[in-house]
């Protein structure tokens, strides 16, 4: 019987039912028998459930005869830190990010941080967790505790020029306090910054909502903190704190998809002629930027697991999701909810101009609707409808990952979500916000029907 909490690209699912101790212990005898790992870091979110999920998947791991490295608690981009920096065989985060309380999960990696998805090994430990026959090991594993937090900060400055940041007042919202324990140690570091701390002590109890800035009903505490402190910059993070999103100094949420634009170019600035990754949903102004900065814009189906592995192929430099995913080849191909702001604040620390001044112009040249999310009944008549509906109008048609249809001045993808029961719909448009919203209007309407 298939488990519900597998899903494409990680483990994820409802406390209890879906995801308990013992299926955490299965996950590890299965990834033990599977990938016959010699070491493997563990690390684990603020959730309250967290702790026990991971001392029941450690010793599902030394169970199998693996030597596990628990780094404690930490967020995705630690274990995937820590399992490059310190040479395993593999990682795994016990996290569900940010979903509700109730729920929890795994995001696994193999040597190098390399992804382990449904086509890389994980539909493999879902039918040895189905069937939980495993052999008995030639022995036991041993665990060690070990903190990579003070190499990981020093390995973060080095994609800045730390003495090239002028003073900045930064609000950071670590949500329910996941990401507190990173921004301390950088704090030591980073003497022209001024922290302030918002949500910041761990509480696995989540006072302050579901850690997830997506959702514009989160977004007032970083926003309120911006405007009171009269701060350069506001930063919040999701519950694993592998996204960052963006404040500018007016309180105002900046959309992924701009960053994405920004850190290419800034990149490109850097490294000229290099490739960047970006994914269908959004492209116009990523394109328009990597090609201005003298480098080649190349697409990506979306996720992070498609998305590491073109940038492998390539060996493109940075990749960005309009979800607020971005990828450094310097940190084995992964996403990084850290690495993004700090180059947001050196750019405006050489540039010299505000955050709001780096990206109105480009918002104002390809303004998008941002992500909006319907609930059908069926997928994919849905999304063929659509197609039926704009095809007189000879649009032209990509398939890379759903349906996108370009036209003139405007263009959109749909397409059905990997991890949830939904279509997502992102238009935008060439300098036409009312097209845009017109169009975005005109779709909507057309879902309704299903």
């Amino acid at each position: 019987m298939p488990l519900p909490c597998f899903k494409a690209y990680d483990i994820r699912g409802k406390l209890g039912s879906e995801l308990n101790e013992n299926i955490a212990y299965q996950i590890g005898r299965a990834y033990g028998y599977h990938f016959q790992p010699r070491q493997v870091v563990v690390g684990a979110d603020i959730r309250l459930s967290s702790e026990t999920l991971k001392q029941a998947l450690t010793n599902g791991l030394v169970d199998s005869g693996a030597n596990v490295i628990d780094i404690g608690l930490a967020g995705t981009e630690e274990v995937y830190f820590a399992t490059f920096h310190l040479e395993t065989d593999g990682g795994i985060e016990v996290t569900a990010s940010h979903n509700p309380m109730d729920y929890n999960g795994m995001k696994l990696v193999r040597e190098h941080a390399k992804p382990v998805s449904g086509d890389s090994g994980l539909k493999e430990i879902e039918k040895l967790v189905e069937k939980n026959d495993f052999p008995p090991p030639d022995g036991k594993g041993q665990l060690t505790h070990v903190s990579v937090l003070q190499d990981y900060a020093d390995h973060l400055l080095t994609y800045i020029d730390a003495e090239q940041l002028r003073p900045l007042r930064v609000v950071v919202n670590s949500g329910n306090g996941a990401a507190g324990h990173v921004i301390d140690a950088l704090d030591e570091r980073l003497p022209s910054i001024e922290f302030i701390r918002v949500h910041h002590e761990p509480d696995g109890n989540f006072p302050n909502g579901i850690p997830n800035p997506l959702l514009p009903e989160n977004r007032a505490d970083t926003r309120n903190a911006v405007l009171e402190h009269e701060a350069d910059m506001g930063i919040a993070w999701d519950g694993d704190f592998d996204r960052c999103f963006l404040f500018n100094e007016q309180g105002a949420f900046i959309e992924g998809y701009y960053i994405v634009g920004l850190l290419a170019k800034a990149f490109l600035d850097k490294h000229p002629g290099e490739k960047i990754i970006h994914d269908p949903r959004l492209t116009w102004n990523t394109i328009d930027m990597v090609r201005d900065g003298g480098g080649t814009a190349i697409q990506s189906k979306t996720g992070h697991a498609f998305i590491k592995e073109r940038m492998r192929r390539e060996n493109a430099i940075y990749g960005g999701e309009m979800s607020a995913h971005h990828y450094f080849r310097d940190f084995a191909y992964c996403d990084s909810g850290m690495i993004p702001w700090l180059l947001v604040a050196e750019l405006m620390s050489t540039t010299g101009k505000p955050l709001s001044e780096l990206v109105q112009k480009r918002i104002a040249a390809y303004p998008c609707s941002g992500e909006l999310n319907f609930t059908v009944n069926d997928s994919q008549a849905a999304i063929e409808s659509l197609r039926r509906h704009f095809e007189a109008q000879n649009p032209v048609v990509d398939e890379t990952d759903g349906l996108s249809l370009e036209f003139n001045d405007w263009r959109f993808n749909i397409r059905a979500s990997n991890t949830e029961p939904l279509l997502r719909l992102n238009v935008e448009s060439c300098a036409n916000a009312a097209l845009m919203k017109d169009k975005t209007r005109e779709i909507s309407r057309l879902l309704a029907n299903y």
